[in-house]
């Protein structure tokens, strides 16, 4: 009896390293399904910027400058990707040290783990995806300064911008910072990294470089509101992956997210042509466009943490705030933000962003625990949109003056009346009927 009790206590110490090793590896392997889904996502994401985001704003503009907008977006996605291989996204998500950026374990993309500690997805995968962010938030901003701002000053500020407004902040609160550390800040998807960063740097600008010729007497109609139209809808179907890419998993939280997602863009649309009915006497393409992105940007930080009832009532908000907003930001205050990404990024991230707070209230839907305080969360996430909304303009003020030390930040008055298509690239844009 004891020589088969030694016996089977040897087997069974020769077996445990075998099963230590093989816990390691399943922990230590990604999900194929989760991993194929930030793979999609990502190509989602990048599909928002080009072609979503160089069709939405050059349909806004006049003709004279379409296609340096749309060079320019290009150019801030492709320099903003490269630099987060180089060195954006360890600084964003490298290993915690203080609180305000990420180590430096992780330059030029070395030493990625199998997976991304927390998630079952390769690391690369999740830098990939990460990478689409990093591109087009910069872009977001260059609706504020078309037909004037000189195309090498654009891409030095955005170069730099990236690197020390959008990765400390992405670190602040996704990668493990002390934003949600000590704080506690919610973003789910971008209101506050994305969103607020790029519209609070937009006003800066915009205000830095001054009006547009002719603004506000000028009427500066869009050229084509199909192009406008056709963004629009590129970005509505891409900001499924924006969100629901970011609960990095193939699970109910991403199915959460698109649907609230959805739900919001729609609500935002209809409440914005129901609003231009009744302030204007019709209901317009542009409008439908714009309300569809502002509820967009809108449910961004609350949505995969809220109901689809909560995301609708967002939808509703964005309409209500951003509207408004526009017209304070151009005709009461006169500041020249071309394509408004203040008033519909920037303020309807913000407005998202606290309005999470409340929504995620599990007596509303939410994903708040039983001990969830809807006042503490105010407060968590009003810490959050001050302090990046701060820290966006003073570095954008800063950044934006120092490169204009270099390189100009406007064009001269010629080229601007040319057109920045000619005057820039010496490029023509298409003919429209």
């Amino acid at each position: 009896m004891f020589r088969r009790s030694a016996a089977l206590l040897a087997a069974a110490a020769l077996a445990l390293p075998g099963i230590a090793h093989a816990q390691e590896a399943m922990a230590d392997a990604a999900d194929s399904g989760d991993t194929a889904w930030i793979l999609t996502s990502s190509a989602l994401v990048l599909m928002m910027t080009m072609p979503g985001l160089i069709l939405f704003y050059g349909g806004l503009l006049r003709q004279k400058s379409v296609l340096s907008v749309m060079i320019q977006c290009g150019a801030i996605a492709a320099m903003g990707s490269l630099l987060w291989i180089v060195c954006g996204y360890t600084m964003a998500f490298g290993t915690v040290t203080n609180g305000w950026l990420g180590g430096g374990n992780a330059w030029m993309l070395i030493s990625l783990g199998n997976v991304r500690e927390g998630y079952a997805v390769p690391e690369n995968a999740f830098a990939l995806f990460q990478m689409t962010f990093a591109a087009i938030t910069p872009a977001l901003m260059a609706g504020a300064w078309v037909d004037r701002a000189r195309f090498g000053w654009v891409v030095a500020f955005c170069a730099l911008w990236g690197l020390v407004v959008y990765a400390p902040v992405t670190h602040w609160i996704w990668g493990g910072g002390w934003l949600a550390s000590q704080f506690g800040t919610l973003d789910f998807a971008g209101g506050i990294v994305v969103h607020t960063t790029a519209g609070v740097s937009a006003l800066v600008i915009a205000l830095l470089l001054g009006k547009r010729q002719g603004f506000p007497k000028t009427l500066m109609l869009p050229h084509s509101p199909v192009l406008v139209v056709v963004g629009a809808g590129l970005l509505w179907v891409g900001w499924f992956g924006f969100n629901g890419g970011s609960a990095v998993a193939a699970n109910d939280d991403a199915a959460s997210a698109i649907i609230n997602t959805h739900a919001a863009a729609s609500a935002a649309a209809m409440a914005w042509l129901l609003i231009e009915r009744f302030m204007v006497g019709k209901s317009t393409a542009i409008g439908f466009a714009t309300g569809a992105v502002a509820g967009l940007a809108t449910v961004t930080p609350a949505a995969g943490m809220i109901s689809p009832g909560g995301a609708l009532i967002l939808g509703l908000a964005a309409a209500c705030v951003c509207y408004p907003m526009i017209q304070v930001i151009k005709s009461k205050l006169e500041i020249d933000d071309s394509l408004d990404v203040f008033a519909v990024h920037g303020v309807g991230g913000m407005t998202g962003s606290l309005l999470l707070a409340f929504f995620m209230s599990p007596a509303l839907g939410g994903t708040g625990g039983e001990d969830y305080s809807i006042i503490g969360q105010l407060g968590a996430q009003a810490v959050g949109v001050g302090v990046v909304a701060i820290w966006s303009a003073l570095a954008s003020v800063i950044l934006a003056l120092g490169v204009s030390w270099i390189m100009p930040m406007r064009v001269g008055e010629d080229a601007e009346r040319e057109g920045l298509d000619i005057a820039s690239h010496g490029e023509r844009g298409w003919e429209m009927d």
